[in-house]
């Protein structure tokens, strides 16, 4: 964490959470023994390749809002979601799904290597996600907590909802609320998930963990909404992915729904809200209120 009255770079401190995270990941991952070594390849092919593993260091300073210290528990769960939301991209990239042959600026894992190696390789990193909790937290309670909290994201409630409902708006009129609702299962949820394992590494009382709760649900609509608006005015090179394939599968997006300035407005009051839930948390949740705003107007 930065020094106190220390003029913070988030994306310094993105990239260095980016480091830890990776290294708690390779450390479970020597766990694992007998992975075949297609298999295995896929998997090292698919952590290896970057990002800024901003859901992970939203699970680390959402337990840094209440702890002085980021607990080894917020650690082992920071790896967990960074491997489940590794999972979720290998398939969303699939040709069945979003069609994507590049991510992270480097082939897509089932270009790589074939399509069953890609949805192999999401299965494994998925389960191997669970297992790490149900090994790795020091509690089974907490662990019991975590692996719950994290299922109901990422479920059939959750994620796997708004995926559904994503590929079933495609090229159809929606609304809204039907665009709104998409992104809270497919992308919301994940981040109250990541703020709220935060807390339970944290030990916070049932308020603590409600307001961290409400901030993930806001940061990540309005990740969402950026991310919808950054593919419609960036390039591939600078996303690390295909720029434009939203207008051209015809996505339910906010910019496809509200257009671009009233997506941008509503953008913003999503990181206000999100914000506003950090309030009393004061100084300790800084990083957290760095992180909103850097995600608000980021170009990649």
């Amino acid at each position: 964490m930065a020094e106190k009255n220390e003029k913070i770079d988030i994306k310094n401190e993105l990239e260095r959470n980016a480091q830890l995270v990776s290294g708690v990941i390779t450390d479970a991952l020597k766990g694992f023994k007998g992975i075949p070594s297609p298999l295995k390849e896929a998997i090292d092919y698919t952590l290896s390749a970057g990002g800024k593993k901003v859901r992970a260091a939203v699970v680390l300073w959402s337990c840094n809002a209440i702890n002085e210290e980021i607990t080894a528990d917020a650690k082992i769960a920071a790896a967990a979601v960074e491997m489940l939301h590794t999972y979720s991209l290998i398939h969303d990239d699939l040709p069945a799904m979003d069609d994507d042959d590049y991510r992270r600026g480097k082939p897509s894992c089932h270009k790589a290597f074939d399509e069953a190696t890609a949805i192999l390789t999401g299965d494994a990193l998925l389960t191997m996600a669970f297992e790490v909790l149900a090994t790795k937290i020091s509690s089974p309670e907490r662990a019991i907590e975590m692996i719950k909290v994290l299922a109901q994201a990422a479920g059939p409630c959750g994620m796997i909802a708004g995926q559904v409902k994503d590929i079933a708006s495609e090229n159809g009129l929606g609304s809204g609320i039907d665009v709104q609702d998409i992104h809270i299962n497919k992308t919301a949820k994940m981040f109250w998930a990541s703020a709220t394992l935060g807390a339970i590494a944290a030990d916070a009382t049932k308020t603590q963990m409600d307001l961290l709760g409400k901030f993930g649900m806001e940061l990540g609509l309005g990740f969402q909404i950026a991310d919808d608006i950054l593919d419609v005015s960036s390039s591939s090179e600078q996303l690390g992915k295909t720029a434009g394939k939203d207008l051209k599968q015809g996505k339910l997006t906010y910019p496809a729904v509200f257009g671009i300035e009233q997506s941008k407005k509503k953008a913003q009051l999503a990181a206000m809200k999100a914000a506003d839930n950090l309030r009393a948390f004061g100084a300790k949740a800084t990083l957290l209120n760095e992180l909103v705003f850097e995600l608000l107007n980021r170009t990649k």
